[in-house]
């Protein structure tokens, strides 16, 4: 099965998605394309570079070879094949955004009517206050280079949705048609490891924490349409447009603005907590405290289960820099650091039991979908499932690193 098969995915129209004109959609392909020559074409380009010419360099000024991310980098940089892919990269990043705004201009009023219809005849709640106080790790620049940031800049007050409507159309080409047609590849890949892997485990109610625009929250109400699934989030446009994109396509999702340090819900409130690229957004103080929050939120033998992308012990000292170029060049301050905590410790230290707590690697149901769209059997699909795979740049080979820890059910009870 071929990786390129799954670039020919394209997003799936729904209501309230900015869809643009023939010429528009053309610059937005362009885009993406670009993003995926960059990362087919140039970026294994740096490791003959390094291996020949930078590493080389480096022992001969150091007198010893490169150790880790920091020495790879400091040799990498001056040079010029590095500079040219590390401007390319940029360059791309703020293109893919630049092209969904034309569209987004002229197509706002019509949008945030279609919200506003759609949210009105959902049964599930919608909550946000203009006098909410944004995290600053969030505030304090604009993450993925995204104009305005997340939390929307002037479009956070009111009714406004334009942040989620801009991060909709922009998260399917910065992930080149990797996430699937509906953007939803990480939560539908953690729900389907949900139901395969965790011995019948059915929750009742599940949180998704810091759903931006709802994309990975969605397939939770799929995969289990009894429960109660509410997406919180700091950024009140994302919210919104999360909760008429979740009528829009067919299901009742509540979304209330909330910090995942101090939700506000009481103890023992879900049987399942979940994030996805969550964590490399937050900050060294918020990340201990949203994993202590997820202690006590959890119901007895409740699972936490964050996807990202793996720890930085776990992939070589080249790999690692690679993936800390988000850092330098993204606009993404705590994604080197995050890959350098201790995330098991951090979770035993918030009261999950060590032998509850692991990572694991949830398939990518986006190359299950490819497999089965090629015509092979349901066994080739799970056979796609099954498989070990080892970490790489955009989903680690083909499937996404979760975090899972398991709330003692036994401890309780004693204490109870």
């Amino acid at each position: 099965m071929a990786m390129s098969m799954l670039n020919t995915f394209q997003q799936a129209p729904h209501a309230v998605l900015p869809i643009g004109t023939h010429d528009e959609r053309a610059r937005q392909e362009f885009a993406k394309a670009m993003k995926g020559f960059i990362q087919q074409g140039l970026l294994p380009g740096l490791g003959p570079v390094f291996e020949k010419r930078v590493a080389p360099r480096f022992a001969k000024a150091e007198g010893r070879a490169p150790a880790d991310r920091h020495d790879i980098r400091k040799g990498m940089v001056a040079d010029a094949y590095f500079q040219h892919y590390a401007a390319a990269n940029r360059i791309a990043q703020e293109l893919l955004w630049d092209t969904v705004l034309d569209t987004l201009d002229r197509d706002l009023p019509a949008l945030e009517a279609a919200a506003a219809r759609l949210s009105a005849a959902s049964t599930a709640p919608l909550e946000t206050r203009d006098d909410f106080a944004v995290p600053r790790y969030v505030s304090a620049l604009d993450i993925h280079c995204m104009p305005g940031g997340y939390a929307g800049g002037s479009s956070s007050a009111g009714g406004g949705i334009a942040a989620g409507a801009l991060y909709d159309r922009g998260v399917y080409l910065y992930a080149m048609g990797f996430m699937g047609p509906n953007n939803d590849d990480m939560g539908r890949s953690v729900a389907n490891y949900i139901k395969r892997r965790l011995n019948g485990f059915t929750p009742t109610r599940i949180l998704d924490m810091g759903c931006t625009c709802g994309h990975s929250t969605v397939p939770y109400k799929e995969m289990f349409p009894d429960a109660e699934v509410i997406g919180i989030d700091v950024a009140a446009p994302q919210l919104r447009y999360a909760h008429a994109r979740a009528k829009a396509l067919g299901h009742d999702v509540g979304f209330l603005q909330r910090d995942a340090a101090n939700t506000g819900f009481p103890d023992g409130h879900f049987d399942l907590i979940v994030s996805h690229i969550l964590l490399h957004e937050t900050s060294g103080k918020a990340m201990p405290a949203i994993i202590r929050e997820c202690h006590r939120l959890l119901s007895p033998g409740g699972y936490m289960i964050h996807a990202d992308l793996p720890p930085f012990n776990l992939m070589d000292p080249f790999t690692q820099f690679i993936l800390d170029n988000e850092t330098y060049y993204n606009n993404e301050p705590f994604w080197g650091a995050m890959r350098e905590l201790d995330q098991v410790g951090l979770a035993t230290a918030a009261g999950f039991p060590a032998d509850g707590v692991r990572f694991d690697t949830a398939p990518m149901a986006v190359m299950e979908f490819a497999a089965a769209a090629e015509g092979y059997s349901a066994e080739a699909s799970e056979a796609v499932a099954d498989r070990e795979f080892t970490a790489g740049e955009y989903a680690p080979g083909g499937g996404w690193e979760v975090l899972i820890a398991q709330k003692s059910a036994v401890e309780l009870r004693a204490a109870a």
